[in-house]
């Protein structure tokens, strides 16, 4: 269920707050093999069923960075801005990759919008977030987002 805030007035007010956890998302063997032909990174490790059956983690995983970029979509359903001009992605301050997702996992995000800051004409926000795999005890990712909102 998402949060709809309307200008940086009311974005602002939400600083601390915590910003709930989105529905789940299956990641396939598909989107593994999407993002390996986007990337150039055919690892066997994600692109090889077969052989991944027999390595380290028994089936395979989706990239890290896959992972990683799943926090956008997983993000807007959590919190939608209005009222704004521009909506930028403007970095990472931290990322770990504590557990790996298996080709078929479903994975959710949980946030916090731990702080709104004024930049010049707009605010940056600072996002915890962890994405969790159903049925983990170890988050897929953990990381601390930051993306800037223009009047």
């Amino acid at each position: 269920m998402s949060l709809t805030v309307n200008g940086l007035d009311e974005l602002k007010k939400l600083a601390g707050s915590d910003l709930g956890t989105s529905e789940w998302i299956e990641v396939t063997q598909e989107r593994i093999n999407t993002f390996a032909d986007a990337t150039g990174d055919h690892q066997w490790i994600h692109v090889d069923p077969e052989r991944a059956k027999d390595g380290p983690f028994g089936a395979p995983i989706a990239h890290g960075y896959l992972t990683l970029s799943l926090f956008i979509p997983l993000f807007t359903e959590l919190l939608d801005v209005q009222g704004v001009t521009t909506k930028v992605n403007y970095g990472l301050n931290k990322v770990r990759f504590p557990s790996p997702v298996k080709a078929g996992s479903r994975i959710r995000l949980t946030a916090k919008l731990s702080e709104v800051e004024e930049v010049p004409g707009g605010v940056q926000i600072t996002v915890e977030g962890a994405i969790e795999i159903e049925g983990a005890t170890k988050p897929a990712a953990v990381l601390q987002s930051l993306s800037r909102f223009y009047a």
